[in-house]
């Protein structure tokens, strides 16, 4: 079994803006995710100003991820949460010098223990492009099933993409 990389989950902080500047503009994730404009400084420098980090208000929490430097090497987000059934969905973003390292099993292991011990919740989920191999065997590898596959989910400007939803049940 690989050892998993030492890394810590955190809130975001000021001096974090320009690691989610880089992260946010970046054009080759729009297409796994639900935006695909970029984000002003401004814009971005608000959300942290204004994010309550409260997920039971915000209904979402963004956590940044370190390594065992204290280096940012990505961000990890828990949306859509409901309360009432407890359950919430997943993203993950490791930026490009720390993917394929295991960063990203660590951090989802991380994010697990959060959703099960803090929030009480009974399932975590996650739509990823069904094309987008490395994201599927990371969830795979955390133990989230296929749960559906959703026709034509997501748009990349040109054409429609299947998305798979990947779920685990606590």
């Amino acid at each position: 079994m690989t050892t998993l990389p030492e890394v810590r989950i955190r809130a975001i902080e000021p001096e974090d803006l320009d690691a989610l500047y880089i992260i946010e503009n970046d054009e080759e994730l729009w297409n796994v995710g639900t935006t695909n404009v970029p984000y002003s400084r401004y814009a971005l420098h608000d959300f942290v100003a204004h994010s309550a980090g409260d997920i039971f208000q915000d209904k979402q929490v963004r956590l940044m991820i370190e390594d065992g430097q204290n280096e940012v090497i990505g961000i990890i987000d828990v949306m859509n949460f409901d309360p009432q059934h407890l359950r919430a969905e997943v993203g993950i973003v490791i930026q490009k010098p720390w993917r394929n390292r295991h960063y990203g099993t660590a951090a989802v292991t991380k994010i697990e223990k959060y959703a099960l011990q803090v929030l009480h919740l009974h399932q975590l989920y996650a739509y990823i492009g069904a094309d987008n191999h490395a994201s599927l065997r990371l969830f795979e590898k955390c133990g989230f099933s296929h749960a559906s596959t959703l026709q034509d989910w997501l748009y990349d400007g040109k054409k429609y993409h299947d998305a798979v939803v990947m779920q685990k049940i606590f």
